[in-house]
This record gives structure tokens, C-alpha cells and sequence, in this order.
């Protein structure tokens, strides 16, 4: 049903985190506590018992199906005030427990946090650590005496809180306008020298709040653009850094409109250059180096103790640096166990790794969002991407005297020169490879390390999805030729049919098929040969008309919608196009899918819209009565299903399906009269 469109992404809400519950003594397992015990002890007395209430209850809703039990006792205005308690350590697992609490129940659970007004303790607690944070200043000697220091720790998890809540809620984000929340947030993000671990929270958050938030831009002055800038300037080579520096890249992306037009050039420069440096390094290669730091530091350590005689040995590596190193005020009781924002400090090495794989999918993101900045409002798409219905069709797409693919949506000059000039079409093909078989093998025998494997398939699944934009907003020669694009045909086909069998994850077969369609489409239009044979792409619509992805399915009729108009164009082609006839046919009548199964009738009308070739394989596969008994079906699937189901752009679309399926029935009407 014509071009496809490029997909936007918005961030996901940061995963759960935050300190483990410190037990006083004579309590039982925080596990066997019930919820209304716990909140009860919120309201105790003793600091202590509040911390570990807080802590118990930040465990506790990690497990998403204790939620429910914590939301009817009312948690959110049970936890809100203890955001300003007296005691900093109820404070800090108060926040963390609201933390997980954002991050765990989702979209409703936040927008059930707004209504509970947690914006008014959150932005209080946020100003006053802002305030504190000055007076906080320690030289570097006492702060490496006291490790722990409560006000960044505290701001870390009510960063975090806030970034969770303004992800999912509008009136979260309207409160930080309202409130003047920018320059407190920004003021944290000066301490990025010293406590890299708040700056990365605060840049996330910059980043969610900055996204299509008009109403913020005017905050950002001179003063607030500077800041932005020397952190983009920040020399620091850790993988937490350059991760810094990507999500600052991005928020400075997302207020490009208050940059002043001569600047526009250097500044998307810049941001691209941060991303070329970050999607430079190889992750597979950093996994075996960082590996092999990890098993000689452990190394390093063991016999450290031994010959000092050490009791305590490292338990695998479960305790955090800040708590091996804590000095225990009087009357306090050690915590069991104090987890970072990301992984825990002990392992450095895994914590570089992850870094440079979630900087690396930050920037291939934000690429994609550079691509379409110029697309509907994200409210659209999110109403279109998160349905099994989630492909967005264009219309006008394809010039109908000429039949050539149109471009409407194209880079801007600033843009496609700061593209070429840094590389990052070749970067991002990189990126498109299967990871490194050792890394991957070291992350398969390593549990620690098993979760990189996800993160590294996601890296790749977005830089699918970067070249599946790339395509549809450059031209040919900005893209290498028609060999470069034959080149990249022959990639993206090993990819599917290297393995033995054809891939089935949901993912990367949405990123590739995107990726295979875009190119086609490019290739067809400027009658390009294609590389792939219609056996492959048979077997790639055959694997990928059965996944339960609606985009999937849409994506590979329209492969084969495409390649069989070009088919239709050779000689002794009619058996090929039998086939792709058939498949087409029984995918329109049997989808269960309105969009899809209108796909694949907008798949037939173009393979068989001309030639002596398509004639032959028509009359052959009787494409002319099928499609005369189907148009009554389909008319009342649309009656039924159109209006309760659909968008007005995609029912936009299917009206123009349901409209050229009775012209088309009337053009081979007129073909097989005079053909008689």
C-alpha cells in the first residue's frame, strides 16, 4: 500500500534499582512481610524501621505481581511524604522504592502516581537537593574517606523517579514546565565530572522531557546551552562517558530549535560525531577485552587476600564498591547489600559494556528520529506501532503516470552532510552484522554477562531499522550507487539465509523485513537489478506471513508485491509470478489482519498491473474471479471491523484498497475482452 514509512522510537523507562533492605534486628524476612504491615511502618518512629520498611518495600516491587496489593493500601501517598523525611536514608529508599514502582507498573501505575500528586514531594525533594548539593562539597580526600554521599544518592533516585513518570505522563511533564524543574536537573548535571553514574540519570531524563516539549525550550538559555555543551566536550574515554555524552547529543537534537540557524550545521555535526565515535567501537572486541580484565582482577584480588589472610572473599562479585568501602556511622547497621543504578560497582567491566551497547542503541535511535523529524506527532505513532496494526501507510507515494517511487520526506542538507561527513551509513551497516561468535560464546557460559546477549541483538535490530530510514530519506548516489545498494541486497540476504533455518525472532525479522522492503522499493524505483532470488523470497514471506507481528506480515507482502512488479516486467516469468499470485491471493483472503490482508491485495494490483507475462500467470491462477468473489468479503470485513479498529489514516488507506480493488476487477474485466 505504497512506501513504507520510517518508525520512531521513544525511550523506555530505566530498569528497577535501589538499595536492598537493611534488617533491624528481630525482623523477618522482608519477603514474608505483607503489604499492609510494611506501609504500616512507614508511620514508626524510628528512622531505622522506616528505612527498612522503604527498602523492603523497593524489593518487593520489583515483582510485579505484588504491585497490586501495594496500590490498594494507597503505597504512592504512603511512600510521597517520607520524600521529605528527616532521616536522608528514609529518604533515599523512599524514592528508590517509588522508583521501581514507576518502573515496574508501567504507563497506568504512573499516571495513577501523578493523580496521587507525587510531582509535589518529587519537585520539592529535587530543589532542595539541588540546593544541598553546594553545601554538600567535600575535598577529594574526605570523599574518598566517606564514600557515601546522601545527596547525590538521594538526587540519583528521585532523577530517576522523575525521568520514569515524565516518560509515561503528559501532566509530569507539564508539573517540571511549571515548576522551573530545568535548572535544578541541569545543576546536577554539573557534578559529571565527579559522579558520572547522576549525570547519566539526569541526561535521561533530560532526554524524555525535552522530546517534543515546546513549551521547555525557552528555558533553555545560553547558560543551560552550555552546560550541554562542555559535557558533549567532555574528554573522559569510559564507556559511561561516551554514553554521557550520546544522551546529551540526543537532548541537544531534541531542542534544535532554539540553535540559531548559522549554528544549525556545526551543532548536528557535532551530534553526529558524537554517535560515529560511540558506533565505532566494537562491542564484540570491548566483551572479550573487558572479559579478560575481569578474570585478572579477580585473579589480583583472590591472591591479595590470601597473602594478607583475609576471611572475606569475593562472593561473586554481589557487593558494591560504595558498600565494601562505606564507613559505618555509630548506631547504624551495615546494609546486606547496597545495588547501583546500573550494575553493581565490583563489576567495572561489565558495567563499561553495557554502557557502550545502550550508548550505541541511543544513538542508532536517535539517528532513526533525525530520519523522520519531520513525521506525524509521537502520540500518532504510538497509537500505531503499539497495536498488531502498527504499520503507518503513505499516501502519494508512488507517482501514478510514472510509477517511480516518490521521496516527500528527505534529509536536510544539514543533516546528509553531517551524515556522509561522519560516516554513518557505513557505521550503521557495521552495526547490522551478527555479533562476534567468541563474545557471544563468552556471554552464553558467564550468567553475569548472559544479558549482554539481548542488548547486543538490539543494537542490531536498531541499526536494521537506521538503514530501513536511510533508505527511504537519501538518494541513490548519496548512498553509494546502484552497486552499493546491490552490495547491501547480497548483506541483508545473508543475513536471513546464513543459518540453516530462517530466523523467527519477532524483532529482528520486523528490523530486516523493514530494512529488505525500503531497499527494494529504492532498487525497483531506480530499475535496479535485484539480487535475490524469488525462491529466497518465497521462503523469507513464507517464514514471515506466520509471525505475530502484523508489521512482519505487512512487510513481506509488500517484498513480494514489489518484486513481482518487477518480474512482471522480464520475459518467461509467468511461473514465478503463479506463485507469487497464489501466495498473494491466499494471504488477502484467509488474514485475519484487515491491513494486512489490504497489503496484499495492494501487492496484487501492482504485480499484475502490466505485462504479457502477469497476463498469462492472471488467467492461469483465475486471479480475475477470486478476486470478483473476495470484493464482497472484504467490503463487509471493512464495515464490520474499519471504524472500531483502525485509525483514520490507516481506514484512509483502506478505502483507497477497497476503491482500486473495483477498479482493478474492472481493468481485468476490459483485459480479458480484448484478449478474447
Amino acid at each position: 500500500m505504497g512506501k513504507s514509512r520510517a518508525r520512531r522510537f521513544r525511550r523506555a523507562p530505566f530498569a528497577p534499582a535501589g538499595p536492598e533492605p537493611r534488617r533491624p534486628a528481630g525482623e523477618g524476612g522482608a519477603a514474608e512481610e505483607p503489604a499492609a504491615e510494611l506501609l504500616e511502618q512507614l508511620q514508626h518512629p524510628s528512622a531505622e524501621v522506616r528505612e527498612y520498611a522503604c527498602a523492603s518495600i523497593s524489593k518487593l516491587l520489583q515483582q510485579k505481581h505484588v504491585i497490586p496489593a501495594f496500590l490498594q493500601r494507597d503505597v504512592v501517598r504512603c511512600l510521597g511524604p517520607l520524600l521529605m523525611d528527616h532521616s536522608l536514608a528514609v529518604r533515599e529508599t523512599a524514592a528508590g522504592a517509588l522508583r521501581n514502582l514507576s518502573a515496574c507498573g508501567g504507563f497506568e501505575v504512573c499516571d495513577d502516581m501523578v493523580t496521587k500528586d507525587i510531582m509535589t514531594p518529587l519537585v520539592a525533594l529535587l530543589k532542595e537537593c539541588s540546593t544541598g548539593l553546594d553545601a554538600n562539597q567535600l575535598s577529594p580526600k574526605k570523599r574518598r574517606e566517606r564514600s557515601k554521599n546522601y545527596v547525590e544518592d538521594i538526587a540519583n533516585e528521585a532523577i530517576n523517579l522523575l525521568w520514569n513518570v515524565c516518560e509515561c505522563n503528559n501532566t509530569a511533564v507539564h508539573i517540571f514546565n511549571k515548576e522551573g524543574c530545568l535548572e535544578a536537573v541541569l545543576h546536577y548535571m554539573k557534578k559529571y565530572s565527579t559522579n558520572v553514574d547522576l549525570a547519566i540519570s539526569v541526561a535521561n531524563c533530560l532526554q524524555a522531557v525535552t522530546e517534543d516539549n515546546p513549551d521547555l525550550l525557552s528555558s533553555f538559555n545560553a547558560s543551560a546551552q552550555q552546560i550541554l555543551e562542555t559535557v558533549m566536550l567532555c574528554p573522559d574515554s569510559t564507556m559511561k562517558h561516551v554514553l554521557l555524552r550520546t544522551l546529551i547529543a540526543g537532548t541537544t537534537w531534541n531542542i534544535k530549535d532554539t540553535i540559531p540557524p548559522s549554528s544549525v550545521g556545526s551543532m548536528v555535526n557535532a551530534i553526529l560525531k558524537i554517535f560515529s565515535e560511540s558506533l565505532t567501537i566494537d562491542a564484540g572486541e570491548m566483551i572479550i577485552r573487558m572479559n579478560e580484565a575481569e578474570k585478572n582482577r579477580l585473579k589480583l584480588a583472590a591472591e591479595a587476600e590470601t597473602e594478607e589472610g583475609m576471611s572475606d572473599v569475593i562472593d561473586n562479585c554481589v557487593l558494591s564498591e560504595d558498600d565494601a568501602m562505606e564507613e559505618i556511622p555509630k548506631g547504624k547497621v551495615r546494609r546486606e547489600n547496597d545495588i547501583s543504578d546500573l550494575l553493581p560497582s565490583d563489576k567495572w567491566e561489565l558495567n563499561e559494556v553495557t554502557a557502550l551497547l545502550m550508548a550505541q542503541q541511543t544513538a542508532l535511535e536517535i539517528i532513526v528520529n533525525m530520519c523522520c523529524s519531520e513525521d506525524p506527532s509521537d502520540d500518532e505513532w504510538e497509537e500505531l506501532s503499539s497495536s498488531d496494526e502498527s504499520d503507518l501507510f503513505m499516501e502519494n507515494t508512488y507517482d501514478e503516470g510514472s510509477g517511480l517511487l516518490m521521496s516527500p520526506l528527505c534529509l536536510s542538507d544539514e543533516v546528509n552532510s553531517a551524515f556522509l561527513n561522519n560516516l554513518i551509513p557505513k557505521k550503521i551497516l557495521e552495526k547490522t552484522a551478527f555479533p562476534n561468535s567468541v563474545a557471544l560464546d563468552i556471554c552464553m557460559h558467564n550468567p553475569s554477562w548472559k544479558p549482554l546477549i539481548k542488548k547486543l541483538s538490539v543494537v542490531q535490530c536498531r541499526a536494521l531499522t537506521c538503514l530501513h530510514s536511510i533508505l527511504l530519506m537519501s538518494d541513490v548516489d548519496c548512498l553509494g550507487g546502484a552497486s552499493a545498494l546491490q552490495s547491501l541486497a547480497q548483506h541483508l540476504s545473508q543475513l536471513v539465509f546464513s543459518k540453516t533455518e530462517l530466523p523467527t525472532d519477532t524483532e529482528f525479522l520486523e528490523a530486516i523485513t523493514s530494512a529488505l522492503r525500503a531497499l527494494l522499493q529504492t532498487m525497483a524505483s531506480k530499475n535496479i537489478s535485484q539480487c535475490m532470488t524469488p525462491e529466497q523470497l518465497l521462503a523469507l514471506c513464507e517464514a514471515g506471513i506466520h509471525s505475530s507481528n502484523a508489521s512482519v506480515r505487512v512487510n513481506v507482502v509488500s517484498i513480494l508485491g514489489i518484486s513481482g512488479s518487477v518480474l512482471a516486467k522480464g520475459q518467461d516469468t509467468a511461473e514465478t509470478l503463479k506463485m507469487i499470485g497464489k501466495f498473494l491471493l491466499e494471504v488477502a483472503m484467509k488474514e485475519s489482519s484487515l491491513v494486512v490482508a489490504g497489503e496484499a491485495l495492494d501487492a496484487l494490483f501492482d504485480v499484475f498491473a502490466d505485462g504479457e507475462e502477469a497476463e498469462k500467470a492472471a488467467v492461469q491462477i483465475k486471479l480475475l474471479p477470486a478476486l470478483k468473489e473476495f470484493q464482497p468479503v472484504f467490503k463487509m470485513r471493512m464495515r464490520k471491523e474499519g471504524k472500531r479498529q483502525f485509525s483514520t489514516d490507516q481506514l484512509c488507506v483502506l478505502n483507497n484498497v477497497k476503491m482500486n480493488l473495483r477498479r482493478f476487477i474492472a481493468y481485468q474485466e476490459t483485459l480479458g475482452k480484448t484478449l478474447a
